[in-house]
């Protein structure tokens, strides 16, 4: 029993949830009720068997748990507020079992959360943070680790995104076709960086759960530009294992064992970034899955088509005119053209990104090629000063202690 109530938790929780979210309008009550209804299951299936639908059964229970919770503590009567009282939440019907059967109903709510939770009325860190929380299910010290946060911290960033969501009236709904462009790409931006944040950390429970909520997002809403993200995703990740050396260091694109790729993932992403590419409406995480797929699909840095990449790219700055793109379009071309070609395009570009350290890294590692000593050195200390982890950090300082040696 304990076996199955595990298993059942584990993929059945966030489902359940994101409905008892919508039945009783609190998230903090919501979690509550979840768990009572796991609390009163472990009690009674022993004893009376398991329900023919279990899920069923638990957003039923959970409700009237969380009903009867409201009833206890007039405090959390949100609802009086809102015009809904605890009666008329009591009084509303629920056929539980109707309900599981229709499988939209349930995605439908899995959305809402997922919507709810990236409002774009929420700072970026508080999307974070709500996402992984209640979307995910990660707990609370979980989250402040991946992030190098306290857990106070952490836990009061999450308090105020709920305090938000409920002063500012956000309502708990898959936005309307006029506004779900920006609030899906809203949606795309948190697990994008949710991502990026555990391949910089090299966190990889962070990397397969942003994995895990851009699959979700394609199977409940398979627009282009969420094809396109999930393609990018996997296609970065099927390098995991390549791009740390057994101490952890950091292993630059040139230096890894593509036998050590994950070339399964590969395939599955550039068969996704192709999917994406051939609609109507794809964008700026498309393009980037196809120059990820190029890079994937490629036997060796020299063999790399850079062509392409770069025309890839011209593309890009179309879609995201930003001095990032045009950094990586940059040192595409000093790959194809030289470093001293990439670094008359970087140059420039220093001055509009003046905390961004891959730019002084990458600007270190042209001057370097290129014989520029000096230059290469002030870089490397800059980019150094603004890294915040610390195997990219050992992998600069190499680089720089190298430098000084020749020197």
């Amino acid at each position: 029993m304990d076996e199955l109530l595990h298993d059942l938790y584990r993929d059945e929780s966030r489902r359940i949830f994101s409905t008892l979210v919508r039945l009783l309008g609190s998230f903090d009550v919501a979690e509550e009720a979840l768990h009572d209804a796991f609390t009163v299951a472990a009690e009674q299936w022993p004893t009376q068997g398991v329900p023919a639908n279990p899920a069923a059964w638990l957003v039923s229970t959970g409700r009237f748990k969380g009903i009867d919770r409201i009833r206890r503590d007039r405090r959390l009567l949100a609802w009086e507020d809102a015009g809904m009282p605890v009666e008329t939440l009591a009084g509303n019907e629920l056929d539980v079992e109707q309900w599981m059967e229709q499988a939209g109903e349930i995605e439908d709510d899995r959305l809402r959360l997922i919507f709810t939770c990236c409002h774009p009325g929420l700072t970026q860190s508080a999307r974070i943070a709500l996402t992984l929380r209640e979307v995910c299910g990660m707990t609370t010290e979980a989250i402040a680790d991946a992030f190098l946060l306290a857990t106070p911290t952490l836990a009061q960033r999450i308090v105020r995104a709920k305090a938000k969501i409920k002063a500012a009236g956000i309502p708990y709904e898959v936005p309307g076709e006029a506004l779900r462009p920006a609030r899906l790409s809203s949606v795309l931006r948190v697990v994008y960086l949710v991502f990026n944040e555990g391949q910089a950390s090299h966190n990889a429970i962070l990397i397969d759960e942003s994995i895990r909520l851009a699959r979700l997002l394609r199977q409940l809403m398979p627009e282009p530009e969420v094809t396109g993200l999930l393609a990018l995703l996997i296609l970065h990740d099927a390098r995991r294992e390549a791009r740390r050396s057994a101490t952890g260091d950091v292993m630059p694109l040139e230096d890894q064992d593509r036998n050590a790729w994950n070339h399964t993932l590969i395939a599955e992403g550039s068969a996704l970034a192709q999917e994406a590419l051939s609609q109507h409406g794809f964008g700026a995480y498309s393009l980037q899955a196809a120059i990820a797929a190029l890079h994937g699909e490629a036997d060796s840095l020299a063999t790399t088509d850079w062509n392409q990449i770069i025309g890839i790219y011209d593309v890009l700055l179309h879609f995201e005119p930003s001095p990032v793109v045009a950094l990586n379009r940059a040192v595409a071309i000093a790959m194809r053209d030289g470093p001293a070609a990439g670094m008359d395009l970087i140059e420039p570009l220093l001055g509009q990104l003046p905390g961004y350290h891959a730019a002084f890294a990458a600007a270190a590692d042209l001057c370097r090629r290129c014989g520029r000593i000096e230059e290469a050195c002030q870089h490397y200390r800059k980019a150094i000063s603004l890294i915040r982890h610390e195997p990219e950090r050992r992998f600069l300082q190499q680089r720089l202690s190298e430098l000084i040696v020749e020197k």
